[in-house]
């Protein structure tokens, strides 16, 4: 049995509702999470499914969980913190369960312009790392840089067109973009 000094461990529930609640309270406390996260902690911790959905459904009802809310801090966060563009954020969405619909409807916040400025940036910081090498090689380094981070195509070639071009490269030895872009 589990002393008031220490939290009790999930075995020591005989109330499945108790330690769902346990779980979550316990894994929102250390980061906000969405519903499909939560469900799949408790589904590993083996919480009666039917526990865990009324778990679930009263988070929701509180305000503890709600994945809209999850989703648009997530897309202004990673955008600003680490120049995610929106495939790679609709992506790590999808990744944590949050439906289509509302993926959608927090990555369609993140303004074109803004999106454009941020990769304009990113090329801007990585773009004296890459001097020495010659335009080519240049432009494939960072327009892949991009592409990792989710940009488009023809977005992050002429950006790094752009970044090369302010800095004075010859750009006759770069390759045009592909026609599909």
């Amino acid at each position: 049995m589990a002393s008031r000094d220490r939290p009790a461990h999930d075995g020591d529930h005989p109330d499945p509702e108790a330690r769902a609640r346990e779980i979550c309270l316990r894994l929102l406390s250390a980061a906000p999470r969405t519903r499909a996260q939560l469900a799949d902690a408790l589904h590993r911790k083996n919480v009666p499914a039917d526990a865990a959905e009324r778990v679930l459904g009263r988070f929701a009802d509180a305000g503890l969980i709600d994945d809209e809310a999850f989703a648009q801090a997530w897309v202004q966060s990673r955008h600003t913190g680490r120049g995610l563009a929106r495939r790679a954020l609709a992506a790590e969405l999808r990744r944590r369960g949050v439906a289509d619909t509302t993926v959608n409807e927090a990555v369609e916040t993140l303004d074109p312009a803004q999106e454009e400025e941020t990769a304009r940036a990113i090329v801007r910081r990585r773009l004296p790392s890459t001097r020495g090498a010659d335009p080519a090689k240049r432009m494939r380094r960072l327009v892949g840089m991009l592409a990792r981070k989710g940009y488009p195509p023809g977005l992050s070639y002429r950006v790094v067109k752009d970044a090369l071009a302010e800095e004075g490269a010859d750009l006759e030895t770069v390759p045009d973009p592909d026609p599909f872009d």
